[in-house]
């Protein structure tokens, strides 16, 4: 009897300690204000991204936010002439209101610049003529959700275009099918009006990284295998590049099923 008692009360013990920790689990709101490291003074429109959540919020004009967290979430911190920071939740963060999180300025070396004459007339005529222009073009498929992006410069481009979806590479099924989890949080991601407005800001695919936790190589492979230019992937934006995976993997999925 006293084996069963005793029992009992370690079996009771071990619930409400899982009860605990499911609790400390629970998703919440917490709120923490951004400082500069050097002045101390608050900044304002600093992006916060919870990067479990996917959820995404700006600093006020007093460097303060708020966002749906849980603990042991990390959060992502960018801004303009920063060092981004990642930083874990913890449950002192719930507890106190009070939390400060200080980011670093980056100190920035001038380049040399060069300027490549066109030779100019002043005749707009000629000028455009001698003037580079950005040759990527789009190629609509009836049936899918977007298209495809695919360069002049190859003859072959819209036969590359269907070969791309009428036989999915091996990359793209190594790549969305051993992420699956990194993959769903596209459809999060274009649904956050706060991340979406970072990403259209952003050039460097740093954030996309931290998001879907790929590689720049891997973005650059997946958007390659589905036929997207170069030029487009050079110069797109974070958000152009977040909603061309999006299409190329929704494509993807369909394709897989048959």
């Amino acid at each position: 009897m006293k084996r069963l008692l005793s029992f009992l009360f370690l079996l009771s013990g071990l619930l409400s300690l899982a009860q605990e920790d499911q609790s400390s689990q629970a998703v919440g709101e917490m709120s923490a204000t951004v400082i500069n490291a050097q002045t101390n003074f608050p900044l304002e429109s600093v992006h916060v991204i919870n990067l479990n959540q996917v959820k995404g919020t700006i600093t006020d004009q007093d460097g303060r936010f708020t966002v749906a967290a849980a603990v042991n979430d990390t959060l992502y911190l960018t801004y303009l002439g920063f060092k981004p920071q990642k930083v874990r939740v913890t449950n002192d963060m719930f507890k106190f209101g009070d939390t400060k999180i200080a980011l670093t300025e980056l100190a920035y070396a001038l380049e040399e610049v060069i300027v490549r004459p066109y030779q100019l007339t002043g005749y707009l005529e000629i000028d455009v003529k001698n003037l580079p222009v950005n040759t990527a073009y789009q190629y609509s498929i009836s049936g899918l959700n977007k298209s495809y992006e695919a360069g002049n410069k190859n003859p072959s481009a819209v036969t590359k275009v269907l070969g791309a979806i009428l036989n999915p590479a091996d990359l793209l099924r190594n790549l969305f099918g051993k992420k699956p989890a990194q993959m769903r949080k596209l459809r999060q991601m274009k649904e956050d009006d706060d991340i979406r407005d970072l990403l259209a800001s952003k050039f460097d695919r740093e954030t996309l990284t931290q998001l879907l936790q790929l590689e720049k190589m891997d973005i650059e492979d997946i958007l390659n295998n589905c036929s997207y230019s170069k030029s487009f992937i050079q110069t797109a934006n974070d958000l152009q590049i977040l909603d061309a995976i999006s299409s190329c993997y929704e494509e993807y999925k369909v394709l897989n099923r048959r």
